[in-house]
């Protein structure tokens, strides 16, 4: 099989390089956290890179730049999901580093689509 559309944005290579590392340290997290924040994390990294997959298929850009926007606010509820795991002791600073880091370069990408997008809306 050939890449995929979304493969070839580097909006979705970063949410996806962070969904990776989201699984891994949440995988660490206490099991009384297994419907909570480990599930919330998850979520909202799998959200973020499967809305940027689905939004590239829409048709026309007003479509694609919705999904994008609802990309932005899973990566948003990410950032504060694991800033409270971080006060709370739940990550180790390695941890915390790796999450913020991906956390980061994929919020960048994400509004680096969204404004191209915009661009070509009239």
């Amino acid at each position: 099989m050939g890449m995929r559309p979304y493969e070839k944005i580097d909006a979705w290579k970063a949410c996806h390089e962070l969904a990776l590392v989201v699984y891994s340290v949440t995988a660490e997290y206490p099991s009384d956290e297994k419907y909570g924040l480990t599930s919330q994390a998850r979520r909202a990294a799998f959200s973020a890179a499967a809305n940027i997959a689905e939004g590239c298929m829409k048709k026309g850009p007003r479509e694609f730049r919705r999904f994008v926007d609802i990309s932005l606010g899973s990566l948003s509820e990410l950032s504060y999901n694991f800033m409270l795991a971080k006060d709370l002791g739940l990550l180790s600073q390695s941890d915390w580093e790796e999450v913020d880091l991906k956390l980061t370069t994929a919020s960048k990408r994400t509004w680096g689509l969204y404004s191209w997008i915009q661009k070509r809306i009239k």
